[in-house]
């Protein structure tokens, strides 16, 4: 099978997207010893890219590309499609939400939420929804829409009116190079460099206004007046750079609350330094109110540290019963739990236990073997309506 693979985000892996096929290209080949892929890309990825990360099979093809938005769209909406034409492949897999109006062969696509379409805040300007109203209209030409959940599942079918046999769920996984830390020179290294206390309660994320850092805030003044200075939050991510309502501002959310004293903000966390973060904390709070997967989850969990999320979205299908779910609008309940997994020492090593337990069920070899058996689906064509 010879398969073409939209490679926009190919040089962006710190952008979900970019993980995504960053991962899943080498799992694919693995899976398939017959299996041909092309990565098409905007040519200004080769100066940057030309062979990193490429694994055996892969072949790059670098195609004319403006940047920016209209570069993009043009991109998406024929440059992609002409090319895979040219290139005579069997099948096209857009690894996100942007198919095209004008599909020149059996594609598949990957949608891994609908956030621009589910929450009001996210909508954007006009030129946004435009832009999401095109992609939306493109889905029901693809052969075969992929996503990452059930939760995202519904929505799409929900939102999208795609019939159920067009939208196949394919969970991702954490990269193979989450696992726990436990060398003593590595984690003091991962303290030093971000100046971190030796016991501390962890955040990894974005501080948009769904990721829900005030509700934790507001949990830390019950967990602060239980566990004092002992455990204190470390708000790890890169800080708004203005104080709106889409990006509230940590830092004068924790004053008003009367907390600053019991957080620290860390700021951008290196990639490779993820897991030895994971592994340093005591627990790791992941409190969205939507997530199409949320990875942070089985990141921390791979690493052997407990975790307490909410039971919105995708999130109880990622963390099942090795977990903490509490309701997002609930800071009580998150702070309790929290203060559970800090103070009582059985309880972490059970949940501890759990996790690594839940988050080996997540591979790549499994999201690749579900992949392909996606693409023999749309070659098929049993998915059409």
């Amino acid at each position: 099978m010879r398969v073409a693979i939209n490679g926009w985000f190919w040089d962006q892996p710190s952008i979900g997207s970019g993980q995504t096929v960053r991962h899943l290209l080498p799992a694919l080949i693995a899976q398939d010893s017959t299996l041909a892929i092309t990565l098409v890309v905007p040519e200004w990825v080769t100066i940057r890219h030309a062979t990193e990360a490429m694994p055996d099979r892969v072949s790059l093809a670098p195609v004319p590309c403006r940047p920016g938005n209209l570069g993009k769209l043009w991109f998406e909406q024929r440059t992609f499609p002409h090319t895979c034409r040219q290139l005579g492949v069997d099948l096209a897999h857009i690894p996100y939400f942007a198919s095209s109006l004008s599909p020149m062969l059996p594609t598949v696509i990957t949608i891994h939420d609908l956030i621009p379409m589910i929450l009001p805040e996210y909508r954007g300007g006009v030129l946004v929804r435009l832009y999401t109203s095109l992609v939306a209209s493109a889905a029901a030409r693809a052969r075969l829409v992929l996503t990452d959940s059930e939760a995202s599942r519904r929505d799409i079918v929900s939102h999208l009116k795609l019939p159920d046999s067009c939208v196949r769920v394919v969970y991702l996984a954490p990269a193979p190079h989450y696992q726990p830390v436990e060398d003593p020179d590595r984690l003091e290294a991962v303290r030093r460099k971000y100046e971190l206390p030796e016991e501390f309660v962890l955040w990894l994320s974005g501080f948009d206004v769904r990721k829900n850092a005030q509700a934790l805030l507001h949990a830390y003044t019950w967990v602060y007046e239980a566990l004092g200075d002992d455990y204190p939050l470390v708000m790890a991510g890169v800080l708004p750079e203005e104080d709106t309502l889409f990006f509230p501002d940590p830092r004068r959310v924790a004053a008003e609350l009367g907390v600053s004293h019991a957080v620290r903000f860390s700021g951008w966390v290196d990639e490779a330094d993820k897991p030895a973060l994971y592994s340093a904390a005591t627990v790791f709070v992941f409190p969205s109110r939507y997530e199409g997967f949320g990875l942070p989850v089985l990141e921390s969990m791979a690493c052997g540290t407990p975790v307490v999320t909410s039971n919105a979205a995708s999130l109880p299908e990622l963390a099942g019963a090795a977990a903490f779910q509490v309701d997002p609008d609930d800071p009580r309940r998150l702070g309790a739990a929290i203060i559970a997994l800090c103070v009582q020492e059985d309880l972490h090593a059970e949940m501890r236990e759990k996790g690594l337990a839940q988050a080996a069920q997540f591979t790549w070899e499994k999201t690749a073997r579900e992949t392909l058996a996606a693409y023999h689906q749309a070659l098929d064509g049993k998915c059409v309506p």
